[in-house]
């Protein structure tokens, strides 16, 4: 039998992995006592070992800190969690009123973020989310956070590869089992993939039910055959596939309401929840391994991890290409 990707590589990952976006207060605050709460469902429902996807940027730190936090309240041994560090943003005191980072995103924090991509920003953005999650615990797997924006906005590609050769060097060291790549331009992630030799990959807004294109299919294939561990993320676009208000962190346009209008009817059809059909179309493709679920609340992670379990019938997906949601010529499910 072929090895898969992860067996390769040695990357052993949970199904659903756990994102903490909402931990840094993304477009809410929540209480500490419910991050807590959600951070004990995650042991309470979750594979082992746990994986915690996190970022210095997620509220300026604040995920992390209050990742942190609440393992050593909870006595979780180190052993018993993974976590992942997408580095590139670095906290910094808040000058104004909100922070500028990311205006009208995250909410209630009192510290600001500035992007650090380089060889000696990345290491800074190391140091300080070690310094955040505090003692016992480390990352074991990192990336560069967002290449796709630093470049859009005039960043060089002599800094990135700093940056990766900054991570090559915690690795080497064994400061860390894997380096990977998460953006939400699956175009940079191929040019990086070409540029370092790269563990795992996450997807974000890319390979979802409303959106796969062919070229991006032929992209995970080869880094399935070259052994990279793919993690798809932001598989309900935000939010938005699920009922949620924003469509990829921004205001969504008509034609995104009217696709998702079509979507429920299809679901309710077949009696499927527009979430599972979401994460298992975002399961689908050989290759990728895990898929990463964020919730604000610790009543919804059973569900979530429900969700990476779920059976939908083929009748389901022949409908889906039928209506012209899922493409024809989509060749893993509905044949």
């Amino acid at each position: 039998m072929e090895r898969s990707a992860d067996d390769r590589r040695g990357l052993q990952l949970p199904r659903v992995i756990f994102g903490t976006s909402c931990l840094g207060n993304l477009y809410k605050v929540i209480p500490y006592e419910e991050k807590l709460a959600t951070v004990r469902a995650f042991f309470a429902n979750g594979e082992p070992r746990v994986l915690l996807d996190s970022a210095g940027k997620y509220g300026a730190g604040l995920a992390l800190e209050i990742i942190g936090r609440a393992l050593r309240e909870l006595g979780v041994p180190p052993e018993a969690v993974a976590i992942s560090n997408k580095l590139g943003w670095r906290r910094v005191p808040l000058r104004g009123p909100e922070p500028t980072f990311e205006p009208g995103v995250w909410e209630g924090l009192e510290h600001d973020a500035e992007q650090a991509i380089s060889h000696d920003g990345i290491l800074v953005c190391w140091e300080q989310g070690n310094a955040l999650l505090g003692s016992p615990y480390r990352p074991n797997l990192v990336s560069v956070h967002d290449p796709d924006e630093f470049l859009a906005r005039g960043g060089s590609r002599e800094d990135l590869r700093g940056a990766y050769q900054a991570l090559a060097e915690l690795k080497s060291r064994g400061e860390v089992r894997a380096v990977g790549v998460g953006s939400k331009d699956w175009h940079v992630i191929r040019e990086i993939a070409g540029m370092v030799d790269l563990d795992w990959a996450m997807l974000a807004c890319s390979l979802t039910v409303m959106s796969h294109p062919p070229e991006l299919l032929d992209f995970i294939a080869e880094l399935h055959r070259r052994g990279v561990t793919v993690i798809n993320s932001a598989v309900f676009h935000s939010g938005f596939l699920t009922g949620g208000a924003y469509f990829d962190y921004r205001a969504p346009e008509p034609e995104h309401f009217a696709w998702r209008a079509r979507f429920w009817e299809v679901c309710a059809r077949h009696t499927v929840s527009p979430a599972s059909a979401c994460v298992q179309f975002g399961l689908a493709v050989p290759g990728v391994v895990s898929v990463a679920l964020n919730t604000s609340s610790h009543k919804r992670v059973p569900e979530n991890v429900a969700l990476g379990r779920a059976h939908i019938p083929a009748a389901f997906w022949r409908d889906m290409k039928a209506a012209g949601l899922i493409s024809k010529a989509f060749p893993f499910l509905g044949v």
